[in-house]
């Protein structure tokens, strides 16, 4: 079963938060829908299965904040077409 957890950094707010979540086809389709609009998709499914549980518009709990910088900061060297800048 695939799992998908979309999120959404405001550096106003306080933490990320979940955008949208889906299983399965619902996973496919927010990965879709990423990829439509030049999103930046990290695949990492221990943690898409450890966030499912924040329903969306919830910030992410503190114990995901490092990974989740991490990310930004990877996603923040990637150009739109995936090649690190």
């Amino acid at each position: 079963m695939k799992t998908a957890v979309a999120l959404q950094y405001d550096p106003q707010l306080p933490a990320p938060f979940v955008l949208a979540k889906g299983k399965d086809q619902l996973a496919a389709r927010i990965r879709d829908l990423a990829e439509q609009h030049k999103i930046p998709v990290v695949e990492d499914p221990g943690l898409a299965d450890a966030l499912y549980i924040v329903e969306p518009a919830e910030f992410v709990p503190e114990e995901f904040y490092r990974v989740i910088a991490e990310i930004l900061v990877f996603i923040g060297t990637v150009d739109t077409t995936g090649q690190q800048v």
